[in-house]
């Protein structure tokens, strides 16, 4: 894994390669290379909510991550803060679905993909994962996340996707998540 990192760092700090293809797998971002160039934070408060939260990009043995932290609170019809990065390149169309090397505070936590279809600002498709405290590679196919709404595809074609966003969402707690590499399989 440490080689793959760095073979994507090289090729994100010497080209203007965004997405690298590795065997079957996508990576989008290893948060090397500027990462706050590329993701946003968001939380409720673009809509009245009260959460509060903050996306650090950290440096550790060589690698970078980014760390989502804050507090999500259900109150004024609130609940999420989210990492959100739009996606430049889309994925393969035979892609499966999303993968991340992921660690935090023993939580769920959730990805959301937005497609060409979710134009309204709360749609979206949500797949979760648990984020343990040691590293861990984690796969969610496409047939396992949930549309937001009505009026929306069962699941998410690949090459439909705009943006992905790593999300602490849906019921009062204390979040931290760490997400090394993100990208699809």
């Amino acid at each position: 894994m440490r080689k793959l990192i760095a073979t994507l760092s090289f090729c994100l700090s010497f080209g203007s390669l965004s997405t690298a293809v590795f065997g079957e797998q996508v990576i989008v971002d290893s948060f090397d290379n500027n990462p706050q160039s590329r993701w946003e934070f968001l939380a409720d408060t673009v809509m009245g909510g009260v959460s509060t939260g903050q996306v650090n990009f950290v440096q550790d043995d060589g690698f970078g991550y980014a760390r989502l932290t804050g507090t999500v609170s259900t109150e004024k019809r609130g609940g999420f803060i989210q990492v959100r990065k739009e996606l430049t390149e889309k994925p393969p169309r035979d892609a499966k679905g999303v993968r991340l090397v992921t660690r935090g505070n023993g939580q769920t936590y959730f990805v959301h993909l937005r497609t060409r279809g979710t134009v309204l600002p709360w749609q979206f498709y949500q797949g979760n994962f648990n984020a343990t405290q040691s590293w861990t590679e984690v796969r969610i196919p496409f047939s396992s996340f949930k549309s937001s709404g009505q009026m929306m595809r069962t699941e998410p074609k690949a090459e439909s996707l705009k943006s992905i966003g790593i999300v602490a969402y849906g019921r009062d707690h204390e979040a931290m998540v760490d997400v090394k590499v993100i990208g699809f399989f």
